[in-house]
């Protein structure tokens, strides 16, 4: 097929907003999956999460103030502080940088919307309920009130008996499914998702940060939600996970959650370096120095973050080898941290600088990030922290890394992306006078609660004691404290009113070199007109032309010919094109679907389990629902991409999208798996009362049903994809497989039958295990059942064969899974 006539970027424009745009009125809320309608929606979320957690830093300050203060009791200030913590880490940090790179990405990357936007506004909508959530519970006076980090016994049933610690586990599980799914989509749009050209090594920095935040984030954030989970099991059903008399260990719960909690923090501040890394060149008028080595030193923080948790247990009791490792770790991060750092002033070296006030914000951000930074060498110190751990000590170096490393930097970027955002400049100069209330606010609050710390003020303590020595050091603090506060809400509110009230701003004021200020601002609906062919870093810079020539619809898919959403999905590393994805229309499915999966979560809460069952079966039914509505009922074969270049569908190449995010959530739930297993051998190795006084055997049937069963469901579904690639009967494939699963979950319910759920840690944890197997292969076996309707409904071809290839997936994941779980619980059985 031949190219139509280009049109003019006037006319494109009507050709394509009619497709893209969102329905009206306040069902267009509801329904859209636009990626700029959804990351304006998590911007004014999170900055709302900001508020409220700044609010309550300040009741905080307020009872630190005097030394025996009545402003509030300590069951009040418990939730205070623990709401505090919750809302800055979870509700506030990674949904704002999220969120910001839901708006930036599509635009940097040259490409119309990010891979799956269903299942991102599914991510704002669970985000947004969960946060509602956890706020009403505070405003309930029922809000977690057992710290941030929620450490048992203390979360226990037997100390903490409400429904207070109910809320904070089973919440934060709910609002990870945010950051997973929202993860998810970012992995995938950055490996497929871009303009012709932009090949792995010529991506937007900050694209290459965000895509190693993404794995970070799939693959950190599963053992917090393990740690949860079984938590509350424990807490339900009694099922002895952290009780030492029944086989538990509560030290299980701090290697759970720090396995989280230390990559965490390095999930904050790399998309601050990336920002950084995005607005210091342009600021100084030049490229980034070292980009190689700056992408190098990201993936090696990364790496070795998931080597520093030990680094928050040093008092508990560690053996001191163990002690010399994880010190040792700790401090090599300042290593690849010290090459970003020198990295930037090397550009600062070699251009221009000029002091805007994004520029301000990063210098801000230097200083404070590198006295943060040495505060953290020295709690890596093992006899340092012996002294400062549990002290104000620590709370200041957090602060410093957290606000000074990740606030800083994030406030930089949307002064930097205003225009992007809001289509305006700055005319209001609040932001001037607000930066320096900030700085002296915030360095006036937190070396203040250093010196605290060092002369012994312990952390999470309610009040202070009348000559303890720390009471003028915690007025002066609380002081700073609110000077911060008055900062931090001048800069919402400069923010706040630029975006709104202020004159409109030209394409591109900052004369940047990427993609994201190639189009129109603020970006449309569609992002870009047509998808460009680049050939460097700094494509804007190369090509002056470019925004005009994107806008005429020169590049690919230049003209909405089949009227449908579409974009081009590249090969992974060269950036060649190699078909065309078609987006899914506005749906009410991603609302509902968050809707009913928050009731799965918080039914238990009330101990209502009917209903979370009820609501279990509704988010079955709407996954079906969403999964149907893709795809097409024949073969279209290739089709114009423009550029004199044809290309086939997503639905008609062998690997689909949809089979790329089943990879990376597969990841998510094998280290969710994998830490599983780990608490597994940590118990049977380290906790109390172990071996039980019986074991699990393994009998006959339980290994022959699951050894049987794998075989047949493996082979069988590979034996169905060939039969639908050779246009054969693939009925006997999917029997098969259908077959093996159910006797993968025989084999594991053998397991039920020899243990008692609540007898023992090591009878709780084999049914852990045999559930996840059975649940697993049950979930699998429903997609069998899936793939064969669709099938039979004529989705399912010779060339449109992706969905087998998913399901294929799913299938080996569970019989993987199986094979290891099955296999552990088994073995001390088989041992003599």
């Amino acid at each position: 097929m031949t190219d139509k006539p280009r049109l003019t970027a006037l006319r494109l424009h009507k050709a394509l907003y009619p497709i893209w745009r969102n329905d009206p009125g306040w069902k267009g809320i509801l329904t859209t999956v636009n990626n700029n309608t959804i990351g304006g929606m998590f911007i004014m979320g999170a900055t709302g999460m900001f508020l409220v957690g700044g609010i309550l830093a300040m009741l905080i300050r307020a009872q630190l103030a005097s030394p025996n203060s009545a402003f509030m009791g300590p069951e009040v200030y418990n939730q205070i502080f623990t709401m505090h913590g919750t809302i800055m880490m979870f509700l506030f940090a990674i949904p704002f940088f999220e969120a910001l790179t839901i708006i930036l990405l599509p635009g940097m990357l040259g490409t119309r919307d990010l891979a799956f936007p269903r299942l991102g506004a599914f991510a704002f909508w669970c985000y947004m309920i969960g946060s509602t959530s956890m706020i009403v519970a505070l405003l309930a006076g029922v809000a977690p009130d057992g710290g941030w980090f929620m450490y048992p016994p203390l979360s226990s049933s037997a100390y903490s008996p409400g429904i207070n610690t109910d809320i904070w586990l089973l919440g934060i599980s709910f609002i990870e499914i945010s950051a997973i799914s929202a993860a998810v989509e970012i992995v995938v749009s950055v490996l497929r998702y871009r303009a012709a050209g932009m090949s792995l090594d010529k991506l937007p920095i900050f694209a290459w940060y965000m895509l190693v935040v993404a794995v970070m984030i799939l693959t950190a954030f599963p053992p917090m939600i393990l740690g949860s989970l079984i938590l509350e099991l424990e807490r339900a059903f009694d099922m002895p996970f952290f009780q030492a008399e029944h086989g538990g260990d509560s030290l299980l719960w701090q290697h759970l959650f720090w396995l989280f909690g230390h990559p965490e923090v390095y999930i904050i501040f790399l998309p601050a370096a990336g920002v950084v890394s995005m607005i210091l060149p342009v600021m100084a008028r030049t490229t980034l120095l070292g980009y190689g080595w700056v992408v190098t030193a990201a993936i090696s923080l990364a790496v070795l973050s998931f080597g520093l948790w030990v680094h928050h247990m040093f008092t508990t009791g560690i053996p001191h080898m163990g002690l010399a490792f994880f010190s040792a770790v700790s401090t090599l991060v300042a290593v690849p941290t010290g090459v970003q750092i020198f990295a930037w002033i090397g550009t600062l070296w070699k251009g221009r600088p000029e002091l805007h006030l994004p520029m301000l914000w990063i210098l801000g951000f230097f200083v404070t990030f590198v006295m943060g930074g040495l505060t953290g060498v020295m709690v890596a110190m093992v006899p340092f922290d012996w002294q400062a751990h549990d002290t104000y000590f620590v709370v200041a170096h957090l602060h410093y890394v957290l606000i000074g490393g990740y606030v800083f930097p994030m406030i930089a970027g949307v002064y930097y992306w205003l225009p992007v955002l809001s289509g305006r400049k700055r005319f209001f100069r609040m932001g001037e006078t607000a930066f320096w209330l900030v700085m002296v606010g915030f360095h006036g609050t937190f070396l203040l609660l250093h010196w605290a710390g060092l002369l012994g003020m312990r952390r999470r303590v309610d009040t202070i004691e009348a000559g303890s020595g720390w009471e003028l050091i915690n007025l002066l603090a609380s002081i700073s404290g609110f000077i911060l506060a008055i900062g931090f809400a001048l800069v919402v509110l400069d923010v706040a009113v630029n975006a709104v009230v202020a004159v409109r701003c030209r394409r591109n004021p900052w004369n940047a070199g990427t993609l994201e200020w190639a189009t129109p601002i603020p970006g449309p609906a569609y992002n870009v007109a047509s998808i460009p062919v680049i050939s460097s870093r700094y494509p804007l810079y190369d090509n002056p032309d470019l925004p005009v020539q994107i806008a005429r619809g020169e590049g690919f898919l230049g003209t909405p010919i089949r009227n449908r959403r579409e974009t081009l999905a590249v090969s992974v590393s060269r950036a060649e094109p190699e078909f065309i994805a078609v987006f899914p229309h506005n749906s009410i499915i991603p609302f509902a679907m968050a809707v009913v999966t928050s009731i799965v979560f918080l039914a238990p809460v009330f101990k209502w389990w009917w209903l979370m069952f009820a609501a279990a079966a509704g988010v079955t039914v709407l996954a079906l629902c969403w999964v149907w509505q893709g795809g097409s009922r024949q073969d279209e074969g290739l089709l114009d991409a423009g550029r004199g270049l044809s290309l086939p569908t997503h639905a008609e190449v062998p690997y689909p999208p949809g089979w790329w995010g089943t990879l990376f959530l597969l990841l998510a739930n094998s280290v969710l798996f994998g830490s599983l297993l780990f608490g597994y051998a940590f118990l049977w190795t380290v906790a109390p009362n172990w071996p039980p006084p019986a074991i699990l055997q393994p009998g006959f049937w339980g290994p022959v049903l699951a050894i049987g069963g794998g075989a047949f469901a493996s082979g069988g579904i590979r034996l169905a994809d060939r039969a639908i690639r050779n246009e054969g009967a693939s009925w006997l494939g999917l029997l098969a497989s259908l077959a093996g699963l159910a006797g993968l979950g025989a084999g594991a319910w053998t397991i039920f039958a020899g243990t008692t759920y609540n007898a023992h840690a090591y009878d709780a944890t084999l049914w852990v295990i045999a559930g996840y197997v059975t649940f697993h292969a049950g979930l699998a076996g429903l997609m069998v059942l899936f793939l064969t309707a669709r099938i039979q409904a004529g989705f399912i071809s010779a060339r449109r064969c992706g969905d087998a290839r998913v399901v294929q997936l799913w299938i080996d994941y569970a019989v993987l899974v199986a094979g290891l779980g099955l296999g552990a619980a088994w073995l001390p059985g088989w041992l003599p």
